[in-house]
């Protein structure tokens, strides 16, 4: 295996590095009012039940509403839908429906009030789980009570954003089943 000359890094930085998963659009509705974010921090908590948590900056226009409301929908796009991604991340929720704004089709959700996109390749229906480290830390732990999947293509280009504007794709896939022990990884 290759060894790699190294140097000192700028910790707020790291997140190039460290970003585990795929740019996200979340969507919620409280109240009679609907709004979309882009949103790249999160993670998975669990399997069973499909727990996945993430971190709401109270600035944010979708904060009030997902807090409020106690749920939201965690929608995938895809690498297509870069500039539409920015753009969401760009504006506010106050400055008008941002569904409108980007052409972006809501879709009536099976088990939360938060509207789903239709053009993105995924949605999940979270319930608030966990509020116990929102006010501390700006984590909300969601249940995922219903999953919304794509049947093609299997593996959709999503993004992956690795800071100061710069995202990455997600690549071919590498398989290891024949190797891989469920429960160590």
């Amino acid at each position: 295996m290759k060894h790699y000359d190294k140097q000192d890094f700028p910790l707020d930085q790291i997140r190039r590095f460290l970003e585990p998963g795929p740019i996200v659009l979340v969507s919620s509705a409280h109240k009679g009012e609907r709004n979309l974010m882009t949103m790249g921090w999160h993670m998975m908590l669990g399997f069973a039940p499909a727990r996945f948590g993430c971190y709401l900056w109270e600035g944010n226009h979708s904060y009030e509403l997902i807090r409020r409301s106690g749920q939201c929908a965690i929608n995938l796009p895809t690498a297509d839908m870069v500039d539409t991604v920015v753009g969401i991340g760009n504006s506010s929720g106050l400055d008008g429906d941002k569904f409108k704004r980007f052409g972006l089709t809501a879709t009536k959700a099976a088990k939360v009030a938060a509207p789903l996109v239709a053009e993105c390749c995924a949605n999940f229906e979270c319930v608030l789980a966990d509020a116990s480290q929102i006010e501390r830390h700006g984590l909300f732990i969601w249940d995922v009570v219903k999953a919304h999947v794509a049947v093609s293509p299997k593996r959709p280009q999503t993004l992956h954003y690795r800071g100061d504007g710069e995202f990455m794709v997600s690549g071919p896939a590498i398989s290891r089943k024949a190797k891989f022990l469920p429960g160590n990884l």
